[in-house]
Protein backbone atom coordinates (compact mmCIF):
# COMPACT_ATOMS: atom_id res chain seq x y z
CA UNK A 1 0.00 0.00 0.00
CA UNK A 2 1.21 3.86 -0.64
CA UNK A 3 1.17 5.65 1.56
CA UNK A 4 0.52 9.19 1.37
CA UNK A 5 0.75 10.32 5.27
CA UNK A 6 3.51 10.93 8.05
CA UNK A 7 6.05 8.31 8.07
CA UNK A 8 8.51 7.53 10.64
CA UNK A 9 11.39 10.01 10.68
CA UNK A 10 9.99 12.44 9.14
CA UNK A 11 9.95 16.03 10.43
CA UNK A 12 6.51 16.74 11.93
CA UNK A 13 6.34 20.28 9.71
CA UNK A 14 5.60 17.60 7.29
CA UNK A 15 2.47 18.12 5.84
CA UNK A 16 -0.83 16.09 7.37
CA UNK A 17 -2.73 14.42 4.63
CA UNK A 18 -6.75 14.30 5.17
CA UNK A 19 -9.47 12.05 2.79
CA UNK A 20 -12.43 14.16 2.84
CA UNK A 21 -15.37 12.07 1.81
CA UNK A 22 -18.51 13.78 0.19
CA UNK A 23 -18.16 16.84 -2.31
CA UNK A 24 -21.53 18.84 -1.76
CA UNK A 25 -21.23 21.46 1.12
CA UNK A 26 -19.47 20.57 4.24
CA UNK A 27 -16.71 18.33 2.39
CA UNK A 28 -14.85 21.78 0.22
CA UNK A 29 -15.68 24.28 3.15
CA UNK A 30 -13.69 21.59 5.36
CA UNK A 31 -10.88 20.93 1.95
CA UNK A 32 -10.49 24.64 1.99
CA UNK A 33 -9.89 25.54 5.96
CA UNK A 34 -7.74 22.57 5.92
CA UNK A 35 -5.65 23.47 2.53
CA UNK A 36 -5.21 26.78 4.44
CA UNK A 37 -3.96 25.43 7.41
CA UNK A 38 -1.33 23.31 5.66
CA UNK A 39 -2.79 19.82 5.07
CA UNK A 40 -2.87 17.77 1.60
CA UNK A 41 -6.53 17.62 1.14
CA UNK A 42 -8.00 14.57 -0.69
CA UNK A 43 -12.20 14.39 -1.77
CA UNK A 44 -13.64 11.56 -2.48
CA UNK A 45 -16.86 11.93 -3.82
CA UNK A 46 -18.90 9.02 -5.18
CA UNK A 47 -21.16 11.11 -8.00
CA UNK A 48 -19.47 11.51 -11.38
CA UNK A 49 -19.51 15.26 -10.88
CA UNK A 50 -20.26 17.90 -9.32
CA UNK A 51 -23.91 17.82 -8.14
CA UNK A 52 -25.58 20.60 -8.96
CA UNK A 53 -29.68 21.61 -8.68
CA UNK A 54 -31.07 21.44 -5.55
CA UNK A 55 -33.73 23.31 -3.52
CA UNK A 56 -32.76 26.35 -1.58
CA UNK A 57 -30.62 26.45 0.96
CA UNK A 58 -30.51 28.96 4.17
CA UNK A 59 -26.54 30.82 5.13
CA UNK A 60 -27.37 32.31 8.57
CA UNK A 61 -26.07 33.63 11.28
CA UNK A 62 -22.52 32.36 12.57
CA UNK A 63 -22.59 30.70 9.16
CA UNK A 64 -22.66 34.10 7.37
CA UNK A 65 -19.55 34.38 9.02
CA UNK A 66 -17.64 31.84 8.04
CA UNK A 67 -18.54 32.37 4.29
CA UNK A 68 -17.41 36.21 4.72
CA UNK A 69 -13.66 34.27 5.93
CA UNK A 70 -13.79 32.62 3.16
CA UNK A 71 -13.99 35.53 0.95
CA UNK A 72 -17.00 34.11 -0.84
CA UNK A 73 -19.94 36.57 0.90
CA UNK A 74 -20.19 38.64 -2.23
CA UNK A 75 -20.88 35.92 -4.74
CA UNK A 76 -23.71 34.22 -2.12
CA UNK A 77 -24.68 37.71 -1.99
CA UNK A 78 -24.88 38.00 -5.42
CA UNK A 79 -26.35 34.36 -6.04
CA UNK A 80 -29.39 35.28 -2.98
CA UNK A 81 -32.33 34.14 -3.86
CA UNK A 82 -34.58 37.18 -1.87
CA UNK A 83 -37.79 35.51 -1.82
CA UNK A 84 -40.43 38.21 -1.34
CA UNK A 85 -43.31 36.57 -0.16
CA UNK A 86 -44.60 33.06 1.70
CA UNK A 87 -48.80 32.97 1.02
CA UNK A 88 -50.40 29.82 3.21
CA UNK A 89 -53.58 28.32 2.05
CA UNK A 90 -57.04 26.56 3.40
CA UNK A 91 -57.45 22.87 2.03
CA UNK A 92 -59.93 25.16 -0.66
CA UNK A 93 -56.76 26.86 -1.47
CA UNK A 94 -58.04 30.52 -0.04
CA UNK A 95 -55.49 32.53 1.37
CA UNK A 96 -55.05 32.39 5.04
CA UNK A 97 -51.57 34.71 5.39
CA UNK A 98 -48.96 36.04 3.46
CA UNK A 99 -45.75 37.42 5.12
CA UNK A 100 -42.00 38.05 4.80
CA UNK A 101 -40.50 34.67 4.69
CA UNK A 102 -37.87 36.14 7.20
CA UNK A 103 -41.08 36.23 9.23
CA UNK A 104 -41.45 32.92 9.17
CA UNK A 105 -37.81 31.39 9.26
CA UNK A 106 -36.30 33.99 11.98
CA UNK A 107 -34.09 35.61 9.73
CA UNK A 108 -32.82 38.75 9.26
CA UNK A 109 -33.29 40.90 6.32
CA UNK A 110 -29.82 42.42 4.44
CA UNK A 111 -27.79 39.57 6.57
CA UNK A 112 -28.90 35.95 6.07
CA UNK A 113 -28.84 34.16 2.84
CA UNK A 114 -30.71 32.06 0.73
CA UNK A 115 -29.17 30.94 -2.47
CA UNK A 116 -29.37 27.50 -3.96
CA UNK A 117 -28.08 24.41 -2.93
CA UNK A 118 -26.01 24.13 -6.38
CA UNK A 119 -25.05 27.53 -5.97
CA UNK A 120 -23.33 27.57 -3.25
CA UNK A 121 -21.28 23.77 -4.05
CA UNK A 122 -20.22 25.18 -7.18
CA UNK A 123 -18.94 28.43 -5.07
CA UNK A 124 -16.80 25.72 -2.67
CA UNK A 125 -15.93 23.79 -5.54
CA UNK A 126 -14.28 26.70 -7.59
CA UNK A 127 -13.14 27.80 -4.31
CA UNK A 128 -10.75 24.63 -3.49
CA UNK A 129 -10.63 23.02 -6.38
CA UNK A 130 -6.94 24.39 -7.97
CA UNK A 131 -5.34 23.68 -4.52
CA UNK A 132 -7.18 19.95 -3.33
CA UNK A 133 -7.32 16.80 -5.52
CA UNK A 134 -10.53 15.34 -5.88
CA UNK A 135 -11.47 12.10 -6.77
CA UNK A 136 -14.83 11.71 -8.50
CA UNK A 137 -16.70 8.39 -9.31
CA UNK A 138 -15.22 6.81 -6.44
CA UNK A 139 -15.88 6.17 -2.92
CA UNK A 140 -14.44 4.36 0.37
CA UNK A 141 -14.57 0.62 0.85
CA UNK A 142 -12.58 0.07 3.59
CA UNK A 143 -10.78 1.71 6.39
CA UNK A 144 -8.08 0.52 8.63
CA UNK A 145 -6.54 2.48 11.47
CA UNK A 146 -4.37 -0.87 12.51
CA UNK A 147 -1.24 1.03 12.13
CA UNK A 148 0.18 4.90 11.85
CA UNK A 149 -2.52 6.05 9.43
CA UNK A 150 -5.56 5.05 8.15
CA UNK A 151 -5.21 2.70 4.92
CA UNK A 152 -8.32 2.97 2.59
CA UNK A 153 -9.43 0.95 -0.02
CA UNK A 154 -11.43 3.18 -2.50
CA UNK A 155 -14.24 0.91 -4.78
CA UNK A 156 -11.48 1.46 -7.78
CA UNK A 157 -9.53 -0.60 -6.08
CA UNK A 158 -6.96 2.19 -5.30
CA UNK A 159 -5.32 2.07 -2.10
CA UNK A 160 -3.71 5.01 -0.07
CA UNK A 161 -2.65 5.51 3.71
CA UNK A 162 -4.31 8.95 4.89
CA UNK A 163 -2.74 10.46 8.54
CA UNK A 164 -7.10 11.71 9.39
CA UNK A 165 -10.18 10.82 7.78
CA UNK A 166 -13.50 12.80 7.57
CA UNK A 167 -17.25 12.02 6.93
CA UNK A 168 -18.79 14.74 4.79
CA UNK A 169 -20.97 11.69 3.70
CA UNK A 170 -24.36 13.59 4.30
CA UNK A 171 -27.12 11.81 6.52
CA UNK A 172 -26.56 8.34 5.51
CA UNK A 173 -22.95 8.45 5.85
CA UNK A 174 -21.22 5.26 5.02
CA UNK A 175 -18.21 6.12 6.63
CA UNK A 176 -20.47 6.55 10.09
CA UNK A 177 -21.88 2.90 8.99
CA UNK A 178 -18.90 1.70 8.96
CA UNK A 179 -17.06 3.19 11.89
CA UNK A 180 -19.96 3.58 14.34
CA UNK A 181 -22.61 1.51 13.35
CA UNK A 182 -25.53 1.36 11.71
CA UNK A 183 -27.63 4.80 10.94
CA UNK A 184 -30.57 3.48 13.34
CA UNK A 185 -28.55 3.86 16.45
CA UNK A 186 -28.38 7.67 15.79
CA UNK A 187 -31.35 8.75 13.52
CA UNK A 188 -34.31 10.47 15.35
CA UNK A 189 -37.12 10.27 13.05
CA UNK A 190 -39.55 13.30 13.50
CA UNK A 191 -42.55 11.73 12.35
CA UNK A 192 -42.79 13.35 8.40
CA UNK A 193 -41.88 12.00 5.19
CA UNK A 194 -41.45 14.57 2.17
CA UNK A 195 -40.50 14.37 -2.01
CA UNK A 196 -39.11 17.08 -3.54
CA UNK A 197 -38.73 17.24 -7.17
CA UNK A 198 -39.40 20.12 -10.08
CA UNK A 199 -42.46 20.95 -11.58
CA UNK A 200 -42.78 23.74 -14.96
CA UNK A 201 -44.29 27.17 -13.41
CA UNK A 202 -47.33 27.44 -15.34
CA UNK A 203 -49.12 29.36 -11.97
CA UNK A 204 -47.05 32.50 -12.71
CA UNK A 205 -45.14 32.85 -9.80
CA UNK A 206 -41.92 34.73 -9.18
CA UNK A 207 -40.04 35.24 -5.72
CA UNK A 208 -42.08 33.36 -4.09
CA UNK A 209 -43.45 30.20 -2.28
CA UNK A 210 -47.04 28.79 -1.23
CA UNK A 211 -47.85 26.27 1.27
CA UNK A 212 -51.11 24.45 1.35
CA UNK A 213 -52.08 22.16 3.84
CA UNK A 214 -54.74 20.02 5.60
CA UNK A 215 -53.97 18.11 8.97
CA UNK A 216 -50.70 16.29 8.33
CA UNK A 217 -50.55 17.10 4.91
CA UNK A 218 -48.65 20.08 3.16
CA UNK A 219 -47.40 20.90 -0.66
CA UNK A 220 -45.42 23.94 -0.89
CA UNK A 221 -44.59 25.18 -4.70
CA UNK A 222 -41.20 27.36 -4.31
CA UNK A 223 -40.21 30.06 -7.15
CA UNK A 224 -36.25 30.80 -7.19
CA UNK A 225 -36.55 33.93 -8.86
CA UNK A 226 -38.78 34.55 -11.61
CA UNK A 227 -37.74 30.76 -13.18
CA UNK A 228 -40.00 29.22 -15.65
CA UNK A 229 -39.42 25.64 -13.15
CA UNK A 230 -40.52 25.68 -9.73
CA UNK A 231 -39.71 23.19 -6.74
CA UNK A 232 -42.36 21.38 -5.37
CA UNK A 233 -42.44 19.99 -1.78
CA UNK A 234 -45.04 17.12 -0.60
CA UNK A 235 -44.67 16.78 3.16
CA UNK A 236 -46.76 14.62 5.40
CA UNK A 237 -47.03 12.86 9.11
CA UNK A 238 -46.18 9.55 9.04
CA UNK A 239 -46.16 7.65 12.58
CA UNK A 240 -43.43 5.13 11.67
CA UNK A 241 -40.76 5.70 9.17
CA UNK A 242 -41.57 3.42 5.92
CA UNK A 243 -38.46 1.99 5.53
CA UNK A 244 -39.40 -0.16 2.64
CA UNK A 245 -39.85 3.05 0.62
CA UNK A 246 -36.82 4.42 1.40
CA UNK A 247 -35.06 1.74 -0.88
CA UNK A 248 -37.95 1.99 -3.53
CA UNK A 249 -38.30 4.47 -5.37
CA UNK A 250 -41.69 3.58 -6.77
CA UNK A 251 -42.92 2.18 -3.60
CA UNK A 252 -42.10 5.88 -2.78
CA UNK A 253 -44.30 7.35 -5.86
CA UNK A 254 -47.41 5.06 -4.48
CA UNK A 255 -47.14 5.95 -0.85
CA UNK A 256 -47.10 9.94 -1.45
CA UNK A 257 -50.02 9.64 -4.23
CA UNK A 258 -52.06 7.10 -1.84
CA UNK A 259 -51.49 9.78 1.23
CA UNK A 260 -52.79 12.72 -0.80
CA UNK A 261 -55.46 11.29 -2.86
CA UNK A 262 -58.48 13.14 -2.96
CA UNK A 263 -56.24 16.59 -1.78
CA UNK A 264 -57.73 20.09 -3.06
CA UNK A 265 -55.76 23.17 -4.77
CA UNK A 266 -53.59 21.93 -7.60
CA UNK A 267 -52.27 18.97 -5.18
CA UNK A 268 -53.62 16.89 -7.99
CA UNK A 269 -50.85 18.24 -10.48
CA UNK A 270 -48.33 18.27 -8.22
CA UNK A 271 -48.67 14.51 -7.72
CA UNK A 272 -48.78 13.45 -11.40
CA UNK A 273 -45.59 15.58 -11.82
CA UNK A 274 -43.84 13.86 -8.88
CA UNK A 275 -45.25 10.65 -10.94
CA UNK A 276 -42.70 10.96 -13.76
CA UNK A 277 -40.38 13.38 -12.33
CA UNK A 278 -36.58 12.07 -12.95
CA UNK A 279 -34.92 13.68 -9.99
CA UNK A 280 -37.69 13.07 -7.47
CA UNK A 281 -35.51 12.83 -3.93
CA UNK A 282 -37.65 11.28 -1.02
CA UNK A 283 -36.70 11.04 2.55
CA UNK A 284 -37.70 11.10 6.07
CA UNK A 285 -37.13 14.37 8.23
CA UNK A 286 -35.11 13.50 10.97
CA UNK A 287 -32.12 14.05 13.09
CA UNK A 288 -28.74 12.50 13.69
CA UNK A 289 -27.54 12.22 17.42
CA UNK A 290 -24.35 10.65 18.04
CA UNK A 291 -22.35 10.80 21.49
CA UNK A 292 -19.42 11.39 19.92
CA UNK A 293 -17.95 12.81 16.77
CA UNK A 294 -15.08 10.84 16.01
CA UNK A 295 -13.36 7.34 16.40
CA UNK A 296 -9.36 6.90 15.74
CA UNK A 297 -8.37 8.90 13.33
CA UNK A 298 -11.65 9.54 11.63
CA UNK A 299 -13.82 12.52 12.17
CA UNK A 300 -17.31 13.14 10.92
CA UNK A 301 -18.78 16.87 10.02
CA UNK A 302 -22.28 18.15 8.89
CA UNK A 303 -25.25 16.04 8.61
CA UNK A 304 -22.88 12.79 8.66
CA UNK A 305 -22.28 13.97 12.65
CA UNK A 306 -25.55 15.80 13.34
CA UNK A 307 -28.21 16.12 10.28
CA UNK A 308 -30.57 18.64 12.47
CA UNK A 309 -33.10 17.90 9.62
CA UNK A 310 -35.14 20.70 7.04
CA UNK A 311 -37.20 21.43 9.90
CA UNK A 312 -35.35 23.51 11.26
CA UNK A 313 -33.19 24.85 8.31
CA UNK A 314 -29.92 24.60 9.47
CA UNK A 315 -28.72 22.03 7.65
CA UNK A 316 -26.35 23.91 5.17
CA UNK A 317 -25.07 26.75 8.12
CA UNK A 318 -24.18 23.59 10.70
CA UNK A 319 -22.17 21.92 8.26
CA UNK A 320 -20.26 25.71 7.11
CA UNK A 321 -19.39 26.04 10.94
CA UNK A 322 -18.62 22.46 11.68
CA UNK A 323 -16.09 22.70 8.87
CA UNK A 324 -14.57 25.52 10.46
CA UNK A 325 -14.21 24.40 14.13
CA UNK A 326 -12.90 21.17 12.51
CA UNK A 327 -10.44 22.26 10.69
CA UNK A 328 -9.38 24.58 13.55
CA UNK A 329 -8.98 21.92 15.86
CA UNK A 330 -6.95 20.33 13.81
CA UNK A 331 -4.92 23.61 12.83
CA UNK A 332 -4.39 24.32 16.95
CA UNK A 333 -3.46 20.74 17.45
CA UNK A 334 -0.94 18.27 15.82
CA UNK A 335 -2.91 14.99 18.00
CA UNK A 336 -5.91 14.35 16.42
CA UNK A 337 -7.29 13.10 19.19
CA UNK A 338 -6.99 16.39 21.15
CA UNK A 339 -7.99 18.10 17.73
CA UNK A 340 -11.20 16.12 17.88
CA UNK A 341 -11.85 16.62 21.35
CA UNK A 342 -11.66 20.60 20.82
CA UNK A 343 -13.95 20.35 17.08
CA UNK A 344 -16.63 18.86 19.99
CA UNK A 345 -16.27 20.86 22.95
CA UNK A 346 -16.27 24.06 21.21
CA UNK A 347 -18.82 22.97 18.88
CA UNK A 348 -21.62 20.99 20.53
CA UNK A 349 -23.37 22.82 22.30
CA UNK A 350 -23.98 25.07 18.81
CA UNK A 351 -25.42 22.12 17.25
CA UNK A 352 -27.61 20.79 20.35
CA UNK A 353 -29.09 24.77 20.19
CA UNK A 354 -30.11 24.03 16.39
CA UNK A 355 -31.22 21.10 16.83
CA UNK A 356 -33.69 21.59 19.89
CA UNK A 357 -35.56 24.55 17.25
CA UNK A 358 -37.52 21.60 16.35
CA UNK A 359 -38.29 21.00 19.82
CA UNK A 360 -38.99 24.82 20.27
CA UNK A 361 -41.68 24.50 17.13
CA UNK A 362 -40.25 24.46 14.16
CA UNK A 363 -42.83 21.72 13.10
CA UNK A 364 -45.51 24.14 13.78
CA UNK A 365 -45.34 24.87 10.09
CA UNK A 366 -46.85 21.49 9.15
CA UNK A 367 -49.63 20.61 11.97
CA UNK A 368 -51.04 17.18 12.61
CA UNK A 369 -54.79 17.96 13.78
CA UNK A 370 -57.53 20.34 12.57
CA UNK A 371 -56.66 22.21 16.12
CA UNK A 372 -52.82 22.56 16.18
CA UNK A 373 -53.35 23.93 12.38
CA UNK A 374 -56.04 26.82 13.19
CA UNK A 375 -53.56 28.15 15.81
CA UNK A 376 -50.93 27.62 13.58
CA UNK A 377 -53.10 29.81 11.44
CA UNK A 378 -53.85 32.40 13.78
CA UNK A 379 -50.13 32.60 14.57
CA UNK A 380 -49.24 33.49 11.20
CA UNK A 381 -52.35 36.21 10.89
CA UNK A 382 -50.26 37.50 13.98
CA UNK A 383 -47.03 37.80 12.29
CA UNK A 384 -48.42 39.90 9.70
CA UNK A 385 -49.23 43.12 11.72
CA UNK A 386 -45.73 42.57 14.22
CA UNK A 387 -43.02 43.95 13.09
CA UNK A 388 -40.38 41.87 11.13
CA UNK A 389 -38.62 39.25 13.11
CA UNK A 390 -35.22 39.03 14.73
CA UNK A 391 -32.96 35.98 14.32
CA UNK A 392 -33.49 33.34 16.82
CA UNK A 393 -30.42 32.93 19.18
CA UNK A 394 -29.52 29.38 18.04
CA UNK A 395 -28.78 30.50 14.61
CA UNK A 396 -25.96 33.18 16.10
CA UNK A 397 -24.98 31.47 19.06
CA UNK A 398 -21.40 30.41 18.61
CA UNK A 399 -18.02 32.96 17.90
CA UNK A 400 -15.84 31.90 15.81
CA UNK A 401 -12.44 31.96 17.08
CA UNK A 402 -9.68 33.39 15.01
CA UNK A 403 -8.41 30.47 12.39
CA UNK A 404 -5.47 29.72 14.01
CA UNK A 405 -2.22 28.80 11.64
CA UNK A 406 -0.74 24.77 11.85
CA UNK A 407 1.61 23.99 14.59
Amino acid sequence: MTPTGLSTGVSTTAKRTVLVSGASIAGPALAYWLHRSGCAVTVVEKAGALRDGGYPIDVRGTAVEVVRRMGILPQLQDAHIDSRRCTFLDPDGSEVASLSPRAVAGGVEGQDLEVRRGDLAAILYALVRDDVEFLFGDSIDTLDQSGQGVDVTFHSGQQRTFDLVVGADGMHSRTRETLFGPEEQFHRYLGYCFAIFTMPNSFGLSHEVMVWNTPGKAAALYAVGDSDELHAFLTFHQPQPPFDALRDPDAQRDLVASVFAGAGWEVPAMVNTMRDADDLFFDTAGQIRMPHWSSGRVALVGDAAYAPSFLTGQGSSLALVGAYMLANGIATNRDHSSAFAAYERDTREFVAMNQALVDNGAATLFPTTARALEQRNTMLRDLVTLPSATARPAHSALRLPEFAPLR
